[in-house]
C-alpha cells in the first residue's frame, strides 16, 4: 500500500501519520487516534471530530490530515517528543 508523506505547517513530517493513507476507515483512524472504534463513532456522531460520509449515510472516512490538525488543535499540554525536543533547543 502506498502512502504520500504529508509535511505539517510548522514543516514537520509526522513519522507515525505516514505510515496511513491520506483516506482513512473507522478503524483505521481509531488506530490512527489510540481510541477505541465505538468512542470514535460516538464523536462522530455528535460533531466533534471531521468525518465524511458516503450517500446513505453508513460509511464514514477520515481524511488523515485533517484529523492530524484536529488533534494539534485540541487544548491541552503537548506532549510529543517532538515537542520536547524543541523545548531543550
Amino acid at each position: 500500500m502506498a502512502t504520500n508523506v504529508t509535511t505539517m505547517p510548522d514543516g514537520e513530517t509526522p513519522a507515525v501519520a505516514s505510515r496511513y493513507p491520506e483516506i482513512l476507515t473507522t478503524a483505521l483512524a481509531a488506530e490512527l487516534l489510540h481510541v477505541h472504534v465505538e468512542y470514535l463513532r460516538r464523536m462522530v456522531r455528535e460533531g466533534r471530530i471531521p468525518a465524511h460520509r458516503f450517500p446513505g449515510g453508513r460509511e464514514i472516512r477520515f481524511h488523515r490530515d485533517e484529523l492530524i490538525a484536529w488533534v494539534k488543535a485540541q487544548p491541552g499540554e503537548d506532549r510529543s517528543p517532538s515537542a520536547s525536543e524543541k523545548a531543550q533547543s
